[in-house]
């Protein structure tokens, strides 16, 4: 008996091209294309509007109907980031980092170990204290405010950035634990209870197998807390005034008496947009294969 050629890519891959040749495109896939195409330019046309608004004169931006085609210029980057626009917008962009990145790292450590529990190592009523942690999602952020205000002032805690960092850790936390959960529910039990009896302990066993395989459910974890962290107005609104101000509370500012300078708030907003789209950019990959976990079983 002759024994099979072993199979490989290189000899797969011109059967495959040529299946993918002969498959015909259907009407019903081109015309769900068109439609994905033209749902995303409606996305996205919003975004680009601002950008090229934001590389426009006031005078341009101000005119009715838009001009399209008029000269591009940074004079409202300039005016933002230079001293004509009244405070420098570097110490909120710094409070706005500082209290999205520590809210997200903590988020982490704290809704990684709750997440193992309730999806590997399962403790009692898991389902109870899952469904507690969505309930705290249900009450409205105004409802607490003036408690949480309260508190803080009798404190001193006002103004101040580790304010905002317990805030946004406590409103991210349940979703980062149900987020976590469903990631680390599709790791297989067999992986875990090998190491454990290779004789790893629990820690070894988190560090070596379990975030190794729980990275893409990490990163979709941290750029969601990051970014409703990085957005988050009304606390940071109503809790920091001069200090502790934060990105979105400094954009509104440019909306005052004299008008609304429409180029150089778009210039702001596409400023205080680019931590975010750089971090989605950075975690593109990762965030992909973390949102689609836990879709097929």
């Amino acid at each position: 008996m002759t024994a099979a050629a072993p199979t490989s890519i290189t000899n797969v891959a011109p059967v495959v091209r040529a299946v993918y040749r002969r498959r015909p495109v259907s009407r019903a896939g081109v015309l769900f294309g068109v439609i994905a195409w033209i749902i995303g330019l409606v996305f996205v046309a919003p975004v680009l509007w601002m950008v090229l608004t934001s590389l426009h004169t006031e005078q341009v931006a101000a005119t009715n109907p838009p001009s399209f085609f008029a000269p591009l210029t940074l004079s409202s980057y300039g005016n933002f980031f230079g001293a004509s626009s009244g405070a420098s917008p570097l110490p909120p962009l710094i409070n706005s980092a500082l209290a999205s990145i520590i809210s997200t790292l903590v988020v982490l450590l704290l809704a990684t170990p709750a997440a193992y529990a309730l999806s590997i190592r399962r403790v009692e009523k898991w389902s109870d204290a899952m469904f507690f942690f969505l309930s705290t999602k249900m009450l409205p952020v105004v409802a607490g405010l003036l408690p949480i205000y309260l508190i803080a002032r009798q404190i001193g805690a006002l103004d101040s950035v580790s304010l905002l960092v317990v805030l946004y850790t406590s409103a991210n936390l349940p979703i980062a634990i149900w987020m976590m959960r469903s990631f680390l529910a599709e790791i297989p039990v067999e992986l875990l209870e090998a190491s454990s009896l290779d004789g790893a302990s629990l820690f070894r066993t988190f560090r070596s197998v379990l975030i190794p395989l729980s990275t893409p459910g990490l990163a979709a974890t941290s750029l969601i807390c990051f970014i409703f962290s990085w957005n988050e107005l009304l606390f940071a609104r109503v809790l920091t005034s001069t200090a502790a101000t934060t990105a979105p509370v400094f954009l509104t500012g440019f909306v005052t008496s004299q008008g609304l300078f429409l180029s150089q708030v778009c210039a702001a907003s596409v400023a205080v947009s680019l931590p975010v789209l750089i971090a989605g950019f950075a975690a593109q990959d990762k965030l992909v294969q973390g949102l689609s976990l836990g879709a097929l079983k």
